[in-house]
């Protein structure tokens, strides 16, 4: 059978087809969209980061709390010969029976103190704007509210994550009840995350773990001591020196300790006000209560729990709680020191690994 001159069956030659975008059979189709899945895992990633961040910094605050709890129940643990779950019910009870205590039989003279503490770090701070006032230092059209606004606008939204009473209290029972199931099993819960990692990165992971566990429990545990120290400390000498309030300005110097460099700088403010509402020579004895008891917290304690947990830089610190409370309100501004001395301890273990690993070829 003849073929018409126009027919291009018989004159071509046999078509070679090429692989097309969805033949997932030729690699450079494969290793590009590999490349477009790792890129849209990432943004996936720091999008669910950004709107899952005070849920995360809510459980980073339960696994501090855990740390705790645990801390104290291995240190019991060297006294009392009995099992974890009854050292860690000792430990529990005690803390919280502590709390307890404190709002029973000082609640009602704290409250009295607080609005007294109110009133007069308002009319302190008045006179100090009217000081400098008459100096010139202030514009003369200038108010109380834009100078407070001015020197609060580098730290940014401070009360974001928990700004209303009810907003803290939910977040502190959260970060509560998270940190005791964790203490209560803690293996559980890391061999959970060990398991969702390949089979060659989980002695690495244990071993990173570990390390991150020792490091918190000293840190924890020097913070914790640093707290009492001061709270304590404040307390019995401005107590001596006749300074008004000296019970809520030692509780509130105590809890303000948690914070490193902005909790010692707002304590030493409230005292140093309190303290010259109540005379020349008062304001002079807060004075020298805060700077003995900020050299003994900085001198003799803060260089013993970095010896045995990590050494972190006062600027690094200090960066990480403005952009932390910044970005993620007062939990931020609470994490910071942990979060960064976390993240120092992974970049060391990951270091000493890679160095192992150099050595070893």
């Amino acid at each position: 059978m003849s073929t018409a001159p126009g027919d291009a069956t018989t004159a071509e030659e046999p078509r070679v087809e090429q692989p097309g975008p969805t033949d997932f059979s030729d690699p450079l189709t494969i290793r590009e969209f590999r490349r477009a899945a790792v890129w849209l895992g990432l943004t996936v990633a720091i999008v669910l980061v950004a709107f899952l961040a005070q849920p995360l910094l809510l459980i980073f605050g339960g696994l501090v709390f855990a740390t705790m709890l645990d801390g104290g129940t291995r240190l019991l643990g060297r006294i009392l010969p009995i099992g974890r779950a009854w050292r860690l019910t000792i430990v529990c009870l005690a803390a919280f029976g502590f709390i307890a205590w404190t709002f029973y039989f000082a609640g009602t003279s704290l409250v009295y103190e607080a609005d007294r503490l109110r009133e007069v770090i308002t009319q302190q701070f008045n006179q100090l704007f009217g000081w400098a006032k008459s100096l010139g230092i202030v514009p003369r059209g200038g108010s109380m509210d834009a100078i407070s606004q001015q020197l609060m606008g580098s730290l940014g939204r401070l009360t974001t994550a928990v700004g209303s009473a009810l907003g803290a209290v939910s977040s502190f029972a959260m970060i509560v009840v998270i940190g005791i199931f964790v203490a209560i099993e803690p293996r559980l819960y890391e061999r959970g995350v060990a398991w969702m990692l390949p089979m060659d990165k989980r002695a690495e992971f244990y071993e990173t773990s570990a390390r991150m566990g020792f490091t918190m429990r000293r840190l924890m545990a020097g913070r914790l001591l640093g707290m009492a120290v001061e709270g304590v400390g404040t307390w019995a000498l401005l107590a001596i020196g006749g300074v008004p309030m000296a019970a809520l300005l030692g509780i509130l110097t105590g809890l303000l300790a948690f914070l490193p460099n902005i909790g010692a700088i707002v304590s030493g403010v409230l005292i140093v006000l309190v303290g010259f509402s109540a005379g020349f020579e008062a304001g002079l004895w807060a004075i020298g209560v805060y700077v003995a008891v900020q050299v003994i917290d900085g001198y003799l304690i803060v260089p013993m729990v970095a010896k045995r947990s990590v050494d972190l830089a006062p600027a690094l610190i200090l960066g990480a709680q403005l952009l932390l409370g910044a970005l993620f309100g007062i939990l931020g501004l609470a994490l910071a020191d942990p979060i960064v001395a976390m993240i120092k301890v992974a970049l060391e273990e990951k270091a000493d690994n890679a160095a192992e690993e150099a050595s070893g070829d």
